[in-house]
């Protein structure tokens, strides 16, 4: 047969086609159609060489497509022929390094065949806390460097034994060319420390580290876990004393916590959990998932107090899989940090952090090359959304709908940091940071920075920023020496709602959060603007009211609820909610609201949000961000049906709240249960955004609506608005693949400066 009958073709495939088992993939099917040739990873992806009947290539081609494993993403295919070898056989080649890029995919939660294996105690990774293979596994948090192979991942140092050994080299096997594979012979070890027993080799002979850290936990323990991606404290979730021992080690005096279960039958035990739901849970994201929780369950009420919402989450790795089945019960797992700092990533920070607050630290000595804390997703009426993107789904890009020919990073917000790296059409969010007033926080922004810029063979041109010329974000910016841009906060929360789903506008956009800095240097946070990626036109907004002593006031909502009376009513009523509050600090706002003393005006919906949930409340103080607002959301519900509408003005640009408020006072004094006044409120809000939407059509021409900012988590307020949207004919967009929250606003930010970039150009 000659050469035109039987060529040799070389197939350049990129995208995420590293660490998912790609490799082994094109060895079978190469086999499979009895061609020749090699396959090996390059820096810019995968690189194969075929070698076969004409016909058989093509089909092989095809294939490569349509039947390669679930989680690879190609992003660019080209082949050319090149001249035939006519060599024997099919093989897997030494990895090349090189100057070009590839994608590499994020950590994949445990897949089947290893629970399958962990658990049977004839195999020899029974109970094996490290167990992965091509499908599952960690690969982000493990990476040091391209191409994704052992000698670049943390598990360099951990030389493979000779069983493992076969298994990587036996393209039959399911490990073939795993690179994090291990065993308990030669891979990572687990051990336990208590306050007793303190030995890592004592512990490691005496006992079985799990099974007596599952034993500690059942007698009310809590303990800091090493695991994929940093430390998680645990403890038992049905022991009251066990959860409050745990908020007070991470001084979480309210906010909810995470529960990890077995199954999705058990988590039905405490929570409502729908078809798609469950698909979630399931997903190899594994991500935790906000469910409405049961009335009565064995939870202790201590771990979401005040939300109608449980976090969910299934083991995602063989330790979790291991531990929870030792303990038996539901386990609250959550970030192994203090307030405001990032995840504790080594045993020497964790027991600087935590040695005094919990009674053991179960540990392991697999390195971890980044810190990557659980993701959150929830379920809207639009589908599955990401309210915090992290583990399982970074370092994935986001595609979008243009193409930068220069390098952009966008540096993100201050609170829910992320920054975002866009090269070409692909955005590359880093993982959830945290709040960038703490100093830690910053520290590992500009890591994680490097590293991932490192990873993507990408140097920045350009810098995009928010406007306030305080932020963290925004000075770090400025010592870059690059080009900068800034990009209006509510601007960037639209811009960052098309580019999820694939538009560039222009759409009506309603950006409800708490805090964004406006052109006219007032707060903003209730807007409504006509947006493309280039631009935005702000023509709509609630009302400007005081924020007596700014920011101090976000923690304590009855001075916001003051302020807004007095501001709107010209009085403050005798309520409930002042009978908690001391008269000389009623006196003290007054007097800074009237005299406009360090008291910025704002037109946030989250103030406003504060406001009412302070005036049905009360609520003195609040302990982590939107505690007001959620609370208000939860005891909502209850109130389901009633028709009410408040009453609210159009004045031009502005939405007067007036008499809105004067109607929840008058409510308020005539004892109408607080359910029904949140569930009034809420279907206020969402009738208000229906009513300027359509003026807004009217004027503009525009049928698109995008929703974005911190609001849109409150699920009763977007599913009552989305409802009301669609009845009135519009196309509505929410967020999927980023946060709705400023965790997306990097993305936005890194599109706006994209589109005008190329404007200049």
């Amino acid at each position: 047969m000659g050469e035109r009958d039987s060529p040799r073709w070389r197939v350049i495939l990129r995208g995420v086609v590293q660490g998912i088992g790609f490799r082994p993939f094109v060895y079978h099917l190469a086999h499979e159609c009895e061609l020749a040739g090699s396959v090996r990873n390059t820096a810019a992806g995968v690189e194969i060489d075929i070698e076969g009947p004409r016909a058989a290539l093509v089909d092989f081609v095809r294939r490569v497509h349509t039947d390669a494993p679930a989680l690879a993403r190609i992003t660019a295919a080209t082949w050319t022929e090149i001249p035939a070898l006519h060599l024997p056989g099919f093989h897997v080649l030494p990895s090349q390094p090189g100057e070009d890029h590839t994608l590499i995919p994020p950590d994949l939660a445990t897949c089947s065949a290893c629970i399958q294996e962990i658990s049977d105690l004839q195999q020899r990774r029974f109970r094996y806390p490290f167990t992965n293979c091509t499908r599952c596994g960690p690969r982000f948090t493990v990476v040091c460097r391209l191409p994704y192979d052992r000698a670049a991942t943390t598990l360099a140092d951990f030389s493979l034994c000779p069983a493992c050994v076969a298994e990587y080299h036996d393209p039959a096997d399911r490990r073939f060319h795993a690179e994090p594979i291990a065993c308990a012979t030669c891979g990572p070890r687990v051990w336990l420390e208590t306050k007793r027993t303190t030995a890592r080799s004592a512990e490691r002979l005496a006992i079985d580290a799990i099974a007596h850290a599952a034993a500690l936990l059942r007698q009310g323990a809590v303990l800091a876990v090493k695991g994929l991606g940093g430390f998680h404290l645990v403890c038992d979730a049905t022991n009251a004393e066990a959860v409050q021992r745990l908020r007070g080690a991470k001084q979480r005096r309210h906010k909810p916590l995470a529960v990890m279960v077995a199954t999705v039958e058990e988590a039905r035990m405490y929570s409502q959990v729908s078809a798609d739901e469950a698909t979630l849970l399931l997903s190899v994201h594994a991500p935790i998932v906000l469910v409405r929780k049961q009335r009565d369950s064995v939870l202790a009420a201590e771990v979401a107090p005040g939300t109608a919402y449980l976090g969910v989450m299934l083991p995602y790795t063989p330790l979790h899989h291991v531990f929870i089945r030792d303990t038996g019960r539901p386990l609250v797992v959550t970030s192994g940090n203090r307030r405001d700092d990032p995840l504790c990533l080594t045993a020497e920070e964790a027991h600087a952090v935590f040695r005094e607050t919990v009674d053991g630290f179960l540990l392991h000595d697999r390195p971890i090359q980044q810190r990557c804390d659980d993701s959150v997703c929830v379920v809207t009426p639009t589908g599955p959304q990401v309210l915090r993107r992290a583990r399982g789904y970074v370092p994935l890009p986001v595609r979008v709908p243009l193409t930068t020919p220069a390098p952009i990073l966008a540096v993100g917000a201050e609170l829910k940091n992320t920054f975002c790296l866009l090269r070409g059409d692909e955005a590359f969010l880093s993982q959830h940071l945290g709040d960038m007033g703490s100093v830690a926080t910053r520290t590992h922004f500009t890591g994680a920075l490097a590293h991932l810029t490192a990873l993507l063979k990408m140097t920045p041109t350009l810098v995009a920023h928010d406007l306030h010329p305080d932020y963290a974000t925004s000075r770090f910016a400025a010592t870059t020496g690059l080009p900068l841009v800034g990009v209006q906060h509510h601007h960037a929360h639209i811009a960052s709602c098309l580019a999820d789903n694939g538009l560039a506008g222009p759409v009506i956009g309603v950006a409800f959060d708490g805090t964004g800095y406006g052109t006219d240097g007032a707060i903003w946070g209730g807007e409504f603007v006509i947006a493309t990626f280039r631009d935005f036109r702000r023509v709509a907004h609630l009302e400007y009211l005081p924020l007596p002593g700014g920011e101090a006031a976000i923690r304590h909502p009855h001075r916001i609820a003051i302020a807004y009376l007095l501001s709107l009513l010209g009085t403050v009523p005798a309520l409930p909610f002042l009978d908690p509050i001391a008269e000389a600090e009623q006196r003290l706002i007054r007097q800074i609201t009237e005299r406009r003393v360090n008291t910025p005006l704002t037109s946030s919906c989250g103030r406003l949000f504060d406001a009412v949930a302070a005036l049905v409340g009360p609520r003195e103080e609040v302990t982590y961000e939107a505690q007001a607002a959620i609370e208000l959301e939860s005891v909502s519900y209850e109130g389901a049906h009633d028709p009410t509408i408040y009453p609210y003005a159009i004045d031009g640009t502005q939405i007067r709240l007036g008499a809105l408020l004067a109607r929840i006072v008058a409510d308020v004094q005539a004892g109408v249960p607080v359910p029904i006044i949140g569930w009034r409120f809420h279907q206020t809000l969402a009738e208000m955004v229906r009513e300027v939407c359509l003026r807004i059509r009217a004027q503009e021409h525009v049928q698109g609506v995008a929703l974005s900012g911190g609001c849109w988590q409150n699920r009763l307020l977007l599913d009552m608005t989305v409802s009301r949207l669609r009845d009135a004919g519009f196309l509505v967009y929410t967020h999927k693949q980023t946060p709705t929250n400023d965790g997306g606003i990097s993305l936005g930010q890194a599109v706006v400066a994209a589109a005008r970039h190329a404007r200049a150009s």
